[in-house]
């Protein structure tokens, strides 16, 4: 299991996961087709390592390419085995992640996110490679389901984005039914944000800056004049929707507590929330990074958002039981660690 292949691996969540991967003594073989990231971090990771582990051989190797090409897996495939580390696991992160974007570019959205999937396990099967971590999302669940959802609270993705991961979902559940010796697990998210604590890592998209925390940033560093909070008048507390953020190393670390858990497992499927189980409104988080960070960020109210929910909150019960893993740091290091990272790249 400590030979592993990372596909989207030059982005927010790949990059932390190639870090900390790195850090356990893992051999990583990195992909990336730097749609919206770039390869230029996974670099700096590599840099970084080896300066801090000069006695330590080569064991991060990195390739461009795109996860729909059966010609790049297998060419990654092949050099694993040619070196003798032949990749017993996945983490599947490359893909289209952008809800608002979805409903402009559906195609894309199903070509990138559904091809993703059935390319790599098509190879995964020729190089018997049987266990993958995919990350999935909270967007799986119906909108109109209960505030705080488990794992089996109603699926009904509303958005192209999130069909498209309840569709990749049904593909590896028929995949594991239909072969034996198959370990898979469905990691749904939340909302991940922060950067690493050493500031050597952060949430810096190429086009696509959809997610809150990159907005707020820019707001932050002076570089927009203002937030857009999408609608004032939904069912919550102040009026703005409320979601559950998780720190990014947290995140990380369930990945790894789900790779140990599958490691020890002659077959499994799992789909598991990842999140802390405590709902921020979008005015509180704004409210607590300026205190975390003894600055102002101004704001506006813009329309609502198609596609989003009020509430999305996670029930994390049974990865607590499960990995024995919990998300232990709070919105407040969160956003004063993001503000931390953004800062240096000034």
């Amino acid at each position: 299991m400590k030979n592993i292949l990372i596909t989207g691996a030059s982005g927010f969540i790949g990059s932390h996961t190639c870090w900390l991967l790195l850090n356990d003594g893992y051999e990583i073989f990195a992909l990336d087709s730097e749609i919206n990231s770039c390869l230029k971090v996974l670099y700096k990771i590599k840099n970084i390592y080896k300066l801090n582990n000069q006695a330590s051989k080569n064991n991060f190797h990195i390739f461009k390419g795109d996860v729909r090409d059966k010609n790049i897996l297998k060419k990654i495939f092949t050099y694993a085995i040619q070196i003798k580390k032949p990749i017993r696991s996945v983490i599947h992160f490359a893909g289209l992640k952008s809800v608002n974007e979805s409903f402009n570019e559906p195609l894309e959205y199903w070509d990138i996110n559904i091809n993703g999937v059935i390319s790599l396990i098509k190879i995964m099967k020729i190089y018997k490679c049987k266990t993958i971590v995919f990350s999935s999302s909270a967007s799986v669940y119906a909108s109109e389901s209960r505030k705080i959802l488990d794992e089996d609270s109603p699926i009904n993705p509303i958005s192209p984005y999130g069909k498209t991961k309840h569709i990749a979902e049904t593909i590896l559940n028929d995949l594991f039914v239909s072969s034996s010796g198959w370990r898979i697990a469905n990691l749904r998210y939340f909302n991940p944000i922060g950067a690493h604590k050493l500031a050597i890592l952060g949430e810096m998209p190429l086009y696509n800056k959809s997610n809150i925390f990159p907005k707020i940033l820019e707001v932050a560093s002076g570089s927009k004049d203002y937030f857009e909070i999408n609608g004032k008048n939904w069912p919550t507390k102040d009026g703005t929707c409320i979601r559950d953020y998780i720190h990014i190393e947290d995140l990380v670390e369930g990945h790894i507590k789900t790779l140990e858990y599958l490691s020890d497992k002659k077959s499994q499927f799992l789909n598991l929330n990842l999140g802390t189980g405590i709902g921020t409104s979008v005015l509180e988080l704004i409210k607590i990074f300026e205190k975390a960070n003894n600055l102002q960020i101004p704001y506006i109210f813009s329309t609502p958002r198609f596609g989003e929910s009020p509430i999305l909150i996670a029930d994390n019960k049974k990865a607590k039981k499960i990995l024995n893993w919990s998300a232990k740091k709070t919105v407040f290091q969160m956003c004063r660690d993001g503000w931390n990272w953004y800062k240096l790249g000034l």
